[in-house]
C-alpha cells in the first residue's frame, strides 16, 4: 500500500460515523437507505454466509458480480445481464448498489440463487470482508465506479475487475490527475476498461486505465417496454392536445420552467400573447417527471404554490386527470411517459448538471430538446443533434418555445419522431461486444 492509499484508507475509516449519519438523514426521505446498513461495512447475516459457495472454481458456480451504483447504471446493467445470462446459463448474480433507487430497480433483475447487497464502503476491512464472503469469479463495474481499495482488494485476491460502458469526462480526468497518486494505481489496477466513446477512451488511457475496446453505449441496446409505450400513446389520443414532457428534471429546473411558464400564462389570459406564447401557456399539456423520487412532493408543492393545478400519475385510474400540469411520480415508467409525450425537454441539461440519458427517449420515438449542459453524455448528445433526433437550445425559455412549436406541428413532430427511432437503432451492439469480452476474461481466468 502506497502512502496515498494509506492516507485515503485512514480517512475512509474515520468517515464511517459520518456515513452512518448521512444514511440516517437520507432514510427520512427514502427509507431504503435504512435497510441492511451493516452491508455497507462488509457485515452480512449468517444465513447469507451459509448460502454462498466458497469452494467452486466453476465460473457458473461462483458469483458474477455486477456493481451498478444508481438507477441509470442499474438500467444499463439490465441490458448487459440479459445477454450475459444467455451465454452463462445458471450464472449466479451478485448485484451491488450505492443508492436506494438503484437497489429498488435491481431487485427486478434477481433470479433464484442471486444475491443483492450494498457496495462495501471503501475501507480495506469492508472490502476484504465483502470479497471473502462472496469470492466472485469476476467483478463488473458499470460506467464510472472505480474505488482504490476495491481495486486493490480484487488484485490481491486474483479477482479480475473490469469497467464496462465506461464514461470519463474532462472534469473527471482533471480530478483524477490532481489525485494521481491515488487514482492512477486504481485505474491501472483494472483488468480491462471498455469505453463508450473514443474521447472517453483517450481520457481513461491518460489516467492509466487498460482500455481494451470502444464498444459504444449499452443504453442503445435497450428495448423499451412496448406495453408502456402503447398505454402512453392511447392516453395521448384522449388528451386532445399535444403533450410536452420535462423529463428527469433536477433540482432548480422546475423553478426555471415555472419562471418562463407563469408570465406567458398571464399574457395568454390577458389576450396579449402571440401564438407561440399561447402555445406555451395553453396550447400543450405539460408533464413533469422529476429524476429523484424523494422530490415528487417538493415539486408538487412548488407548482401548487404557483397557483397551478397538479394531477399525479399515482392517482390516475383509467386515464390522466385534467390539470395544468401532470406530475410523473412513478419509477420504471419512463417508456410510458415518452409514449405519452410528443417531445421532451431533457432534465439535467438546463441546470449545469451534465444532462441525463437521452437514448431511452429516442428508442421510444420521442424527440428531445437539450439545454446547454450535456457533458455527462456529450457524444450521445452531439450524435443525436446531428441525426435530427435532438435539438440544442441556450436556456429553458428557448427550450420551451422550441418544444411547444415542434409538438404543435404534426408533420414536423412525426418526422422528428422517426429520426429519433432511427438514431437509437443505428447505434446498437455494445451489449454483445461487452459480453463477449467478459466471457473471454472469465474463461481465461478459470483455466
Amino acid at each position: 500500500m502506497n502512502a496515498a492509499r494509506a492516507l485515503y484508507s485512514l480517512v475512509t475509516w474515520c468517515a464511517q460515523p459520518l456515513l452512518r449519519r448521512k444514511l440516517r438523514r437520507r432514510a427520512v426521505a427514502e427509507p431504503g437507505y435504512a435497510h441492511a446498513v451493516g452491508e455497507r461495512f462488509g457485515r452480512y447475516p449468517v444465513p447469507m454466509d451459509s448460502m454462498v459457495s466458497h469452494h467452486s472454481v466453476d465460473p457458473i458456480g461462483q458469483f458474477v458480480w455486477v456493481h451498478a451504483v444508481s438507477l441509470g447504471e442499474t438500467r444499463a446493467a439490465a441490458i448487459l445481464l440479459a445477454q450475459l445470462r444467455e451465454q452463462l446459463p445458471g450464472m449466479r448474480l451478485l448485484l451491488t448498489h450505492g443508492t436506494a433507487t438503484g437497489r429498488a430497480e435491481g431487485e427486478k433483475l434477481l433470479l433464484p440463487g442471486d444475491v443483492q447487497v450494498w457496495q462495501p464502503w471503501d475501507t480495506p476491512g469492508a472490502v476484504a470482508r465483502f470479497l471473502r464472503t462472496f469470492r466472485p469469479a469476476i467483478g463488473i463495474l458499470m460506467e464510472t465506479e472505480v474505488w482504490p481499495n476495491l481495486v486493490a482488494g480484487c488484485q490481491q485476491r486474483g479477482v479480475p475487475l473490469v469497467l464496462a460502458n465506461a464514461r470519463f469526462n474532462a472534469k473527471s480526468l482533471h480530478k483524477a490527475q490532481r489525485l494521481a497518486a491515488l487514482a492512477r494505481p486504481a485505474y491501472g489496477g483494472l483488468t480491462a476498461a471498455w469505453a463508450q466513446t473514443e474521447d472517453d477512451a483517450t481520457r481513461l488511457r491518460a489516467i492509466g486505465a487498460p482500455v481494451r475496446g470502444v464498444f459504444g453505449n449499452l443504453k442503445f441496446d435497450v428495448v423499451p417496454d412496448a406495453r408502456q409505450i402503447a398505454q402512453g400513446r392511447a392516453w395521448h389520443t384522449h388528451t386532445g392536445r399535444p403533450v410536452v414532457l420535462l423529463a428527469s428534471s433536477r433540482e432548480g429546473e422546475e423553478a426555471m420552467w415555472l419562471e418562463n411558464f407563469k408570465p406567458k400564462q398571464a399574457a395568454a389570459h390577458d389576450g396579449q400573447s402571440q401564438a407561440a406564447i399561447n402555445n406555451i401557456a395553453n396550447g400543450v399539456q405539460w408533464l413533469i417527471v422529476p429524476r429523484h423520487p424523494q422530490r415528487f412532493d417538493e415539486v408538487q408543492q412548488l407548482l401548487l404554490r404557483a397557483g397551478l393545478t397538479v394531477s399525479r400519475r399515482s392517482h390516475w385510474a383509467a386515464e390522466p386527470e385534467a390539470a395544468d400540469v401532470w406530475l410523473g411520480d412513478s419509477l420504471g415508467e419512463m417508456a410510458l411517459y415518452y409514449g405519452l409525450a410528443d417531445v421532451a425537454l431533457l432534465g439535467g441539461s438546463f441546470a449545469p448538471l451534465g444532462g441525463q440519458n437521452l437514448i431511452e427517449a429516442a428508442a421510444c420515438g420521442c424527440p428531445v430538446v437539450l439545454g446547454p449542459h450535456t457533458f455527462n453524455f456529450a457524444e450521445a448528445a452531439e450524435l443525436a443533434c446531428a441525426a435530427g433526433a435532438a435539438q440544442r437550445v441556450l436556456d429553458m425559455a428557448a427550450g420551451m418555445a422550441v418544444a411547444t412549436d415542434l409538438a404543435t406541428v404534426a408533420a414536423q413532430q412525426a418526422a422528428a419522431s422517426e429520426r429519433a427511432t432511427l438514431f437509437a437503432t443505428a447505434h446498437r451492439g455494445a451489449a454483445r461486444a461487452t459480453v463477449q469480452a467478459i466471457l473471454e476474461i472469465v474463461q481465461t481466468d478459470s483455466r
